[in-house]
């Protein structure tokens, strides 16, 4: 896997923080992990942060289970990552690609969530028209919240707004342009969310 060059392999990850706004956090994240299947994803945490990589569906998948677990403890969350793919990265990750496709976490538990994105087509030379393209596809979906500097904001149920996500992280890429970054920032059990 070594001699692979950038782009060649279809592994995606997902690096991120997950901070519950309790004195409790540890139990929080451990309570969520234990609720989680992640056996379909190479998963590692350092010091810093977690990364968890392997086929798109099933990144994505237990991204929404970590953050909706950890949700469902009725504290306030904070969830910040990168999604990316074009580079092999690690050969124990490609090892996850031999994983079938079945999803293995299903819990369909609504919850808002307030997010905000940026996608990041990497060497596209034509970036924008991909990025103005998914802001489009937020609206249609109806998941769009507002424009702002460096990102834009998507909301909703926990569901749709990764649904919306995964799409976008799919229709960025291409086969001329695989290396794509997207960056997510989710609050989710906010005091500020009022109503939702």
């Amino acid at each position: 896997m070594e001699d692979m060059h950038c782009g060649t392999s279809p592994i995606v990850g997902f690096r991120f923080t997950l901070s519950p706004m309790t004195n409790d956090f540890v139990e929080v994240i451990k309570g969520a992990l234990e609720e989680v299947d992640t056996s379909a994803v190479r998963m590692h945490t350092d010091d810093v942060s977690t990364v968890i990589r392997g086929k798109q569906g099933h990144v994505f998948n237990v991204a929404k289970a970590l953050a909706l677990h950890t949700a469902k403890t009725g504290v306030h969350v904070a969830l910040n990552g990168t999604f990316s793919a074009g580079c092999p990265g690690d050969s124990a990750g490609d090892a996850y690609l031999d994983k079938p496709d079945e999803q293995l976490n299903h819990d369909r538990t609504k919850q808002y969530v307030s997010s905000q994105f940026a996608l990041y087509p990497m060497n596209h030379p034509d970036y924008m028209s991909v990025i103005y393209r998914e802001i489009e596809r937020a609206k249609e979906r109806g998941v769009f919240n507002e424009s702002m500097h460096d990102a834009s904001g998507i909301h909703g149920d926990i569901h749709d707004v990764f649904d919306f996500y995964e799409e976008a992280f799919t229709h960025a890429r291409s086969e001329d342009h695989r290396h794509l970054v997207m960056t997510v920032s989710m609050s989710i059990n906010s005091p500020s969310h009022g109503g939702n």
